[in-house]
Parts: structure tokens; sequence; C-alpha cells
């Protein structure tokens, strides 16, 4: 029985009618719409803004929130899939579809009113209202905790002041989720674009997540009224809720990148000649994709456990951690290996893998660097706090 090189445990077989149909109409939506396009995009620097009603209309934005809000109402395995199949295509895809999801949507939805959840999740569904989220400092990075951004209550509203970096979707976004200090511990407030005093501006000079809007906020006296602070939770818990759903969907994401770079040095490996005989003949190339096919099929498994515990209201951030130090991990060291095995052709993105190992530097890095994932299980090990 011939084994599927991207699949060699059959994990699909694992996944229910609903999570595989899922999976295939992303798949064909990344193969068909994502991949004639991002090679350029990522070239221009450009984030592939026309894509975004498409993926509002399959029901990517938000899919795990209930469907009296416009959403799909899905699994957390099917998110994971939606994840793995938009990183397939790019990095800065799925950042978009998680930002949107996980750190825009899911912290109004649990840690806002009703009458917000009605006011802004039908139209950040449909792709109407795109969402940031405002956590990170320049000067904080691992340590939330040492927030400088501040409101203060001012009658019926806040007076918000500061500055958040490295904001995914920052100019593009209709919405900013903001995190800030204030005397009664860190609060959440949503900004609307055009509140006086509230502005973006676009890092560039990336050379990773190119396809991806990347952005710094800055925040001068900013009047935001009551209505739209997020009053259902305080403290570090509140963003800290909201990574842990994201980085939930990035545990899935570097295995669609794995699965692309494989993919494509496996049939280059194929084609390319060389002192005779194909690449993929020699013993040296057959190591490093086996080895790439041992990383992901454990990353697979890894991430479907993960998956079923969320859906069983049982997973735990320590396992969330695990989880995206061993994918991030994995991913980032086979699109170098790629890289490698396609020789000079590797370095232009034309072809995938420098691509995709670009981008990872940036996935490897946010919502919690290799190393604080590692010190989580340290602690959870020890019982000692090493951070």
């Amino acid at each position: 029985m011939a084994l599927h090189p991207y699949d060699l445990f059959d994990v699909r077989s694992l996944l229910s009618e609903e999570e595989r149909a899922v999976q295939d109409s992303v798949a064909r939506f990344t193969d068909e719409r994502v991949l004639p396009i991002i090679g350029d995009a990522f070239d221009q620097g450009r984030f592939p803004k026309e894509l975004v009603p498409e993926i509002a209309e399959m029901g990517l934005l938000g899919s795990s929130l209930p469907e009296e809000y416009g959403c799909a109402g899905l699994n957390g395995v099917s998110y994971g899939l939606i994840c793995q199949e938009l990183e397939r295509g790019d990095s800065g895809i799925r950042s978009f579809v998680s930002v949107q999801s996980s750190l825009c949507m899911y912290p109004i939805y649990a840690y806002g009113t009703e009458e917000q959840r009605k006011r802004w999740l039908p139209d950040m569904a449909a792709g109407k209202v795109i969402g940031c989220f405002g956590l990170t400092e320049p000067h904080g990075g691992s340590d939330p905790a040492n927030m400088k951004t501040h409101a203060r209550r001012d009658g019926g509203d806040w007076v918000l002041n500061g500055s958040k970096m490295w904001i995914t979707n920052g100019n593009l976004a209709d919405i900013a989720i903001v995190w800030a200090q204030t005397d009664d511990g860190i609060q959440g407030f949503v900004v609307e674009k055009g509140m006086a005093g509230f502005s973006a501006q676009e890092i560039k000079h990336k050379m990773s997540l190119r396809a991806s809007v990347t952005s710094a906020l800055f925040f001068d006296n900013v009047r935001v009224p009551e209505a739209n602070r997020l009053p259902n939770v305080k403290g570090l818990k509140g963003p800290l809720g909201c990574l842990t759903q994201a980085r939930y969907g990035i545990t899935w994401g570097p295995v669609g990148a794995a699965i692309a770079c494989l993919d494509e040095a496996l049939n280059y490996s194929k084609e390319r000649i060389l002192f005779g005989r194909p690449v993929a003949a020699t013993q040296s190339a057959q190591l490093k994709l086996a080895d790439m096919a041992r990383r992901i099929t454990a990353a697979q498994l890894l991430v479907l456990q993960l998956g079923r515990l969320k859906d069983a209201g049982k997973m735990a951030p320590q396992q969330v951690s695990l989880a995206k130090w061993n994918n991030c991990r994995m991913a980032i060291d086979i699109a170098r290996q790629c890289r490698d095995l396609l020789g000079g052709a590797g370095i232009t993105t034309e072809h995938a893998a420098i691509r995709h190992a670009l981008n990872l530097e940036s996935v490897i890095t946010y919502e919690g660097t290799e190393t604080v994932h590692q010190l989580v299980i340290g602690r959870e090990l020890t019982g000692i706090n090493a951070f």
C-alpha cells in the first residue's frame, strides 16, 4: 500500500467528514487563489487584500464563533486545518485570518457585551470591518506586563495615550483591540479608525511576512467612549487568553508551510539531474527528505491531539506552548533544508522555500518566542519560574 507522502500516518482518516470538507475547500482556495499570486505579492511587499471578500465568504473569519453572530460555528480542529492550509500558501494570509479571528473577534465575543458582539462581529465575519490587536510595545516584547500605554477615566470616556509595535493589519484595520494600563488594572478597548489622536504607521523594509501589513500604532489623548471598553476581563488574563487562541492556530500553520516546502523539494529533487542521476537518487537527499517527513508526521499528530483537547475543553496553555515551540522549529528547519536542496534556484521567490523560511522567522518569534515557550515548559516541569 502506497502511503501519502505528506501524511504518512494517515492522520486525515482521523478527521470527521466536516473537518475533511473544511480542509479540502481551503486547500482549493490556496491552490487556485493564493499560490498563483503570492510570490509576486511577497516581492512587492503587498498584502493581497483582494482575497479578503473570498476569505469571508468561505466563513474563515471567526470560524469557531457562534452562527448567531454571522460566524461558521466550526470546531477547533477545523480552525486548525484552516490555518494549516492557508499557511501552506503563505504565513501572511494565515496571520491575517488569525488576527481577525483569534485576537480581535474572540475578545469581543469573550470579554465584550452582547451589544458589542452584535455591533462588531457580523461585519467582521463578513470582512467589512478589519481588526488589529494592540498589545506589544516597542520596549516590552516578551514582557507584556511592562506596559506603558495607559487609559484614564474622564467623565463618560477614557483618554488613551501610548504606542504599540509590530501590529499585524495595523494600517488595514477599522478597529484596534488595544490593551492599556488603568487605575483598575489592564483593560481592553475597541479603538476605532478616525478617532482623534489615533494613527497607524506601516513598518517597511521587512524581510519577513512581506505579504502582510505590519504597523506601529500611536495614541495621543485618544478619547474612547465607555461603550467601547471590554468590561468582562481585567489584568493580563485578557490579552493572554486571546494569545492562547491565536497560538493554537499557529501550531497548525507551520505544518502547512513545511508540507509546501517538502512538496517543492521532493518534486525538484526528482527532476534535477546531477552527475547522471536525479538528486532524489542520492542517499544524502533521501535522508533529508525522510527526516522532513518524520518531523511533519509528528507535528500533525501533535496538533490533532491538541485540537481534540481544545474541543473537549481540556486544552492547557502549556500544551499550546509545547506545540508552537515544536512545530515552528520543525517548519523553519525544514524550510531551510528544502532551500538547500533546491540549490541556487532556492534563493528566488519563484520557489516557496525561501519565502516560507523568511516568514517563519517571524512566526517563531511572534506571540511568544521559542525561548519563552521553552521556559513555559521548564516552569511546568520544575515548578520554578526562570523568566
